[in-house]
């Protein structure tokens, strides 16, 4: 059955395809804008930090630090303020970041726009999943969520075949251009073809006192405590593969012009993990479900790390690490979901709230743990592999004891 056959509930103004297609694009700002950037890390390392060049990850750290701050505002200013002009605020905030970066002259300067593009960012991140729930409910709500998903995970294939190519004809600042006029589209097709979707009547006067009530309550039970420390334990994993995963490319295996057209393959074939968790979800529960996924995990890097430490022949440490990558990836779409979902399970009463207290601490603090991951390669994948073992150990460990905590107080 077509996304256009269901009926449309009375204030929705476009098509259900369109719908989708339009949430899709604005939640994609976020992984186009980490993802494009991936071939320009070597020029932008060469150019404005010529003696460190490994410092250049932190223009992916950073724009995740914005990101995850600005995650824990956007949420209730558009519950006060409505949808749409927090989105529009967003979007300025984020021009103004990628005009500032493209005229960087510090690799400093760099890191504060790349930041002040996170924090922009995140209004369409959020408010987007928010518009949804405002005008669908139930199942409709999660059937439309995975339409979105599913046109979400094309854009982090392509983005760096994109990036590549606009470094190709423009040189690496011409990526934040593409970042503006990516956004303007975004913004100006939502702000034309879209109705306010939350009313006068329904917004939440903004309290500042209210963001650090929501943050005590969040922290005061303990299996979310656990779930959202696992949750910053998996994003590690993700975002420090991320980080390092061109220099890897490039610097290890020597392969930095064909980088575009593997991270193609990889993140296409990563991408059926969110298919294959929404098929056992149901059948294994989320926490079974994470806990095998971190345990095969354990022992899929055990063994890459001992193979690497050994010496593996020239062709087939490349092939070994893909694959590995692709199970990191693959992994991070079993339990992100799951474990923001945990963490929601006795926070339905401040729903809204939560996810945003949720969001910003686990992608806060594994921004965190990720800087020294990604800062410590030295020429091979060691590195990576040593901090996603012990980040996937730590995340077992954790979600043994959430099991019996949860045991214990049924």
């Amino acid at each position: 059955m077509s996304v256009s056959e269901h009926p449309q509930p009375e204030d929705a103004p476009i098509g259900r395809f369109e719908f989708v297609a339009l949430m899709a694009m604005l939640v994609a700002t976020v992984a186009f804008s980490i993802d494009a950037m991936l071939p320009a890390l070597p020029r932008i390392g060469a150019e404005l930090t010529p003696d460190a060049v490994n410092r250049a990850q932190l223009v992916v750290a950073s724009f995740l630090l914005g990101m995850g701050a600005g995650t824990f505002f956007t949420g209730p200013l558009s519950d006060s303020y409505g949808r749409k002009p927090v989105i529009l605020v967003g979007a300025a905030i984020y021009i103004l970041g990628a005009l500032t970066a493209m005229i960087a002259p510090s690799l400093e300067l760099m890191v504060a726009a790349r930041i002040l593009q996170g924090v922009g960012a995140a209004a369409a991140r959020i408010v987007a999943l928010a518009i949804i729930r405002d005008l669908y409910s139930g199942r409709e709500m999660a059937r439309l969520i995975s339409f979105v998903m599913m046109v979400f995970t094309l854009v982090p294939a392509v983005a760096p075949l994109a990036g590549s190519g606009v470094i190709a004809l423009t040189g690496w600042r011409g990526i934040f251009g593409i970042f503006i006029l990516f956004t303007i589209c975004t913004t100006l097709w939502m702000f034309l073809r879209l109705k306010e979707p939350l009313p006068v009547q329904r917004r939440r006067p903004f309290r500042p006192g209210a963001l650090w009530g929501a943050v005590k309550e969040v922290l005061s039970f303990r299996t979310v405590r656990l779930s959202i420390a696992v949750q910053i334990l998996c994003f590690t994993t993700l975002f420090s593969s991320i980080s390092s995963i061109q220099q890897i490319f490039g610097v290890t295996f020597d392969r930095a012009e064909s980088f575009p057209y593997w991270f193609f393959v990889i993140a296409l074939m990563a991408g059926t993990g969110s298919f294959v968790n929404a098929a056992l979800v149901m059948r294994l529960g989320m926490r079974r479900l994470i806990s095998f996924a971190l345990v095969v995990q354990i022992g899929l890097t055990a063994v890459v790390l001992a193979l690497f430490l050994i010496g593996l022949p020239p062709g087939i440490d490349f092939a070994v690490y893909v694959a590995w990558q692709t199970t990191v990836f693959f992994q991070a779409a079993l339990t992100l979901g799951n474990l923001n979902a945990l963490a929601m399970e006795p926070l339905g009463h401040v729903a809204g709230m939560a996810a945003s207290v949720v969001a910003s601490i686990g992608t806060v603090g594994s921004v965190i743990l990720t800087v020294p991951v990604g800062l410590s390669f030295g020429g091979t994948p060691i590195p990576l592999f040593t901090g996603v073992l012990v980040c996937v150990v730590a995340g077992t460990l954790l979600m043994r004891r959430l099991q019996k905590i949860e045991h214990y107080d049924s």
